[in-house]
This record gives C-alpha cells, structure tokens and sequence, in this order.
C-alpha cells in the first residue's frame, strides 16, 4: 500500500528536539533531535503501524488533509509518504518455511549437484515480483 499521511512535529517544552506524531494513525508517535531525525523516524512509525493494520485484515484509516490536522502554534505540519510494500522488503527478513513439491527426479538431481533449493526459488520469486 502506498499513501501519504499528515503529520505534526511538536516542539519539546525544553527545547531538545520534537515529539512526533501521526494524528490518523492513533498511537503511531516517536520523538527526534531536529525535523530530519523526526521525518524519518516517523515514516519509519507509520510503515510499521500501517504494516501490522494490514497483516492483521484490519481496515486502513483514511488520511485527513493537511489544512485540515488540528496543531498548535509552533508546531510543524508535513506530509509523510508511506509504502508498506517496500517498507515489508525492506525490514521483514525472517525466513518462513514453505512445503513445495517436486518431481523426484529434479530433487535428486538437485541434491547430488549441491543445488540450495530455498535459495533458487528465493531468487526466482524476488525476479517475479519486482
């Protein structure tokens, strides 16, 4: 899923850096050292939270204009750009194990010639689905 959230930087009370957050997004907040830190951070924040809405079939929030997220003075307004597929290549490196048939004569013949079966088809799948 690709999409564009609002978001609003606070400015610490001692003046250390920004308390970040999503507003669409409830609970989706982290804190950074300057706008930068905070930028990445929370796109980090909202891939991550987005992530787990759609593994979990749940319905993704709809995202609310930037003129119209409530802020207070001082605050910073930006647009953060989500993308929850590459978001999930990117981080999401845990092997899962999957049961594929074969024909028997290509799995011997794969074992004799030391061939990485896991390995080929990682490598046939990523190919098909770039």
């Amino acid at each position: 899923m690709k999409g564009v959230y609002s978001a609003v930087f606070s400015p610490k009370e001692n003046g250390t850096g920004y308390y970040c957050r999503v507003p669409d997004l409830p609970g989706c907040i982290t804190t950074g050292r300057d706008e930068a830190e905070c930028l990445d951070l929370i796109q980090d924040a909202a891939n991550l939270w987005l992530s787990d809405i759609e593994k979990d079939g749940r319905a993704i929030p709809s995202a609310t204009p930037l003129a119209d997220i409530p802020h207070e003075p001082g605050d910073i307004c930006t647009l953060v750009a989500v993308d929850t597929d590459k978001y999930r290549r990117e981080n999401d490196s845990r092997a899962v194990r999957k049961n594929v048939s074969l024909p028997a004569w290509m799995a011997y013949q794969a074992e004799q010639r030391g061939i990485n079966c896991s390995q080929i088809l990682q490598d046939a799948l990523r190919q098909v689905l770039a």
